[in-house]
């Protein structure tokens, strides 16, 4: 198992460096730059997510290279975006000069492909075909290798997630146990391989993913007073023990303790949420806030792999909140709500 080397979160105010050019990327750069003036600004989201209705909200994507959706009903959308979604990553894959940045990028659906096989194959349930192909491991081999518990075609770190599964499961055949151990296991692997690579971007990239998705983590199992403290994945900034500890303190402590990080305001805005609102809705935001200003930082590098990585993220942002937004408002869910997750 490949270890991950520690690092201080006090070596860097907000965002950890984007890394350097590298002008290999030099066209692959300028492309993704040229594609970005075509994004929706966060005045065309805010102004859908204000609409009194979901054709009017469907309308202001009219004059963008949503204009497709028009006439479409909620399903045919979901498949329009999803298939969006695939193009932006085939756009990706032909733009990415390093292979090794690519397997990194593409391995989040083998992952999750790998989670919804164990859990179907754990729980006895048919082992089904609808898995993402979108992943290095496509979706009729990922059938196979679980019909007939052969997971030697399967490379090394997905093995290794499966043996760390199963065996999670067993302790106490917790189905959720499945899902903190491929979480871990996934981390693990991309930010040991992003070290490898020598990619400074991608290692602050998984890094902060790992601390906000463990900051989430936490409040949660504080907020349901949680006795088994599990659910956290490895490789972030912030020490796990720090992490339980804050599990035991009040909300204000909660704070208090992330006031030396670059979380602190996230922290603050989500803690105050929570407390009035019961809900983690605006944790979730501003975890994607965070993440989409180190993306912004990371475009702004005039060659390198930090663009064409960026673009990909925040295009497949953009896709998720525009299916958000539209679902949103087809369910007349409150415009408040709309707003608060999306942070426009």
């Amino acid at each position: 198992m490949t270890t991950i080397a520690e690092k201080s979160v006090l070596d860097f105010c907000l965002y950890p460096p984007v890394g350097e050019e590298d002008w290999r990327y030099a066209f692959a750069s300028a492309q993704v730059k040229s594609l970005e003036t075509f994004m929706l600004s966060k005045a065309v989201l805010q102004d859908m997510a204000s609409a009194s209705s979901f054709e009017e909200a469907l309308d202001l994507l009219s004059a963008s290279e949503y204009s497709s959706l028009q006439g479409k009903n909620l399903e045919q959308i979901n498949e329009a975006l999803l298939e969006k979604r695939k193009q932006v990553r085939s756009l990706f894959l032909d733009l990415a000069v390093d292979d090794g940045i690519a397997e990194l990028l593409e391995a989040r659906s083998d992952f999750a492909n790998l989670r919804l096989a164990l859990r179907r194959k754990l729980t006895e349930n048919p082992i089904g075909v609808d898995y993402s192909e979108d992943g290095f491991v496509k979706a009729l081999e990922f059938e196979n290798v679980f019909e007939q518990e052969n997971y030697s075609p399967l490379p090394i770190y997905m093995r290794e997630a499966i043996e760390a599964a199963v065996l999670a499961y067993y302790q106490n055949k917790d189905i959720r146990q499945i899902d903190y151990a491929i979480d871990a296991e996934h981390f693990r692997y991309i930010i040991a391989k992003a070290i490898a690579l020598k990619d400074d971007f991608l290692v602050g990239l998984f890094r902060m993913r790992a601390d906000l998705t463990n900051i989430r983590t936490m409040l949660r199992l504080k907020y349901r007073e949680a006795q088994e403290l599990c659910g956290f994945v490895p490789g972030g900034y912030v020490d796990e023990s720090v992490l339980k500890h804050c599990i035991n303190l009040d909300y204000d402590s909660i704070r208090a303790m992330f006031f030396s990080t670059p979380y602190y305001e996230l922290v603050e805005a989500g803690v105050n949420y929570l407390v009035s609102d019961k809900s983690f809705l605006k944790i979730e935001q501003q975890c994607d806030e965070h993440i989409g200003g180190y993306l912004s930082e990371g475009m702004m590098v005039t060659a390198g792999s930090q663009p064409v990585i960026a673009y990909l993220l925040l295009k497949e942002s953009e896709i998720r909140k525009v299916r958000l937004i539209l679902t949103a408002k087809k369910n007349l869910l409150d415009t408040k709500l709309i707003l608060d997750r999306l942070g426009e």
